[in-house]
Parts: structure tokens; sequence; C-alpha cells
């Protein structure tokens, strides 16, 4: 498993508004680190890609108004976290928005 540094910034700038954003994610990068590639599959990507809901302790919503985590499954041993945003800061995600993402990762 490995970070983008997309993710890796969004996760710091996160951390500073939500003191147990790490401790939240931890089970979700538990189960992705035994292969189980949990969530749903976004389609319209033409890479396999995923979005997984994890709560966020610091506004006891449950996993509808938690985190979303975006991952690409490039093979059994790679797996790239590309992208995380709460739930109240942004709606949802565009498949064009994850490709550029994608872009921009692999060019980094």
């Amino acid at each position: 498993m490995r970070f983008t540094a997309f993710f890796k910034r969004q996760l710091k700038q996160l951390a500073k508004r939500y003191r147990q954003i790490k401790k939240d994610i931890q089970p979700i990068l538990d189960e992705l680190q035994k292969d189980n590639f949990i969530g749903n599959q976004i389609i319209g990507v033409k890479q396999t890609v995923f979005k997984v809901r994890a709560k966020n302790s610091d506004i006891p919503t449950g996993k509808s108004g938690g985190y979303r985590i975006i991952y690409q499954v490039v093979s059994n041993q790679i797996i790239l976290l590309l992208f995380i945003y709460p739930k109240s800061d942004q709606v949802n995600i565009t498949a064009s928005e994850i490709e550029e993402i994608i872009k921009n990762t692999v060019t980094q």
C-alpha cells in the first residue's frame, strides 16, 4: 500500500481540523493491507478504483457524514491511496476528477 503525495497533503490538512482522522481511517488501511478491496468500485474510470467510507469521530454522524477514501488497485501488491475528503466538505467526486488525480500521480 502506498500513499500518494496528494493523499498525504490532504491527510495532513484534515488532521488540523479532525484530530481523530488517523485513528478513524486505520481500520480501512488494515483491511487494504490484507488485500481486502472494500468499498464500491467507481464506474467510468479506466483503472480499478474504489471509494470507501470511514466514520469521523470528530463529527459523530456515522459513516454517511464521515470521510471518503479513493484508492486504486494497481496489482495485488500495489494499492495507491489517491484521495481523502470529508463528506461535509465535498458531496461527491466525479470520474473525470479521479482520472485527473491518477494522471497527476503518475507524473509526480
